[in-house]
């Protein structure tokens, strides 16, 4: 089985290739529970988000093209789950698990990561800031959709919310969260948590999983003068903290980017 041109957003969507793309699709999408696709060999919007969602969840990938070419890295993960590869070997979860893997699925701390509108609403903003002589220390934009599940389920059962054999398969994450009885399972979960540093359960639909988030501690001394977004200068004095001057927030607002005053560091596209 093989395709002879580009299937995709913006490409060649040869009938009988895309036909191709459409089955193989259907296989993972069948394996992880989610809606089949028509196979027509249009490559129309469910197609092309199909494409996008394997690219994210089993590449990795934070900016997918949708967009599978011969040869290439999105194809070559398809037509091998299609040849009958064997799957990753599921280990225990656990301290063990976390430091041989959790690298594998790495968050961002750039900018350029983010959607393109609330990318160029913090460029702008960071760059006023900077500007006017504040610091600015970027420490979470986009984070990995894996990396967000195996902290959300961590937590989920550690903490008794979940049964281990109840949490769904992870694209492209082999880990076995059942050890065969329960106080062994928590028992790994939490060894995860811990090394996560996690303090509250994480959300599985996070703005920063969307790419709507940032997290940036802000600081500067005496009184700067800020620019907003429309050019008008304002004074922003004690106190000297971007997570709890209103001030400031009411500035970032003016560029889009919007204050959660409850999460010290975090900052979004709406407010949450």
């Amino acid at each position: 089985m093989a395709i002879g041109a580009p299937v995709g957003r913006g490409a060649t969507n040869a009938l009988a290739d895309v036909i191709v793309i459409q089955h193989l699709l259907n296989d993972w999408l069948a394996d992880t529970r989610q809606t089949l696709l028509p196979t027509t060999g249009n490559c129309g919007p469910l197609t092309i988000a199909a494409i996008e969602a394997f690219q994210t969840r089993v590449l990795g990938a934070t900016n997918p093209d949708a967009r599978i070419d011969p040869g290439g890295r999105t194809w070559n993960a398809l037509s091998t789950r299609a040849a009958g590869a064997p799957a990753p070997t599921a280990a225990l979860s656990g301290g063990t698990w976390w430091h041989a893997n959790q690298a594998n699925f790495p968050n961002s701390a750039a900018i350029g990561d983010l959607v393109p509108a609330f990318r160029d609403a913090v460029t702008a903003f960071v760059g006023a800031l900077k500007a006017a002589g504040a610091t600015v220390k970027v420490s979470a934009t986009r984070r990995n959709r894996t990396r967000a599940q195996l902290m959300h389920y961590s937590w989920r059962i550690a903490h008794g919310s979940i049964a281990p054999k109840d949490v769904p398969a992870i694209p492209g994450c082999a880990i076995a969260w059942d050890h065969g009885n329960l106080a062994a399972s928590k028992q790994g979960a939490q060894e995860m948590v811990d090394l996560f540093g996690i303090a509250f359960q994480p959300s599985l639909t996070s703005r920063h999983i969307e790419g709507r988030a940032i997290d940036m501690t802000i600081g500067w001394a005496g009184t700067i003068q800020l620019s907003d977004k429309t050019g008008r200068v304002r004074p922003i004095g004690a106190p000297r903290a971007g997570d709890t001057n209103r001030d400031l927030h009411a500035i970032g607002a003016t560029y889009g980017v919007i204050k959660l005053a409850s999460d010290p560091p975090h900052w979004s596209d709406d407010g949450h």
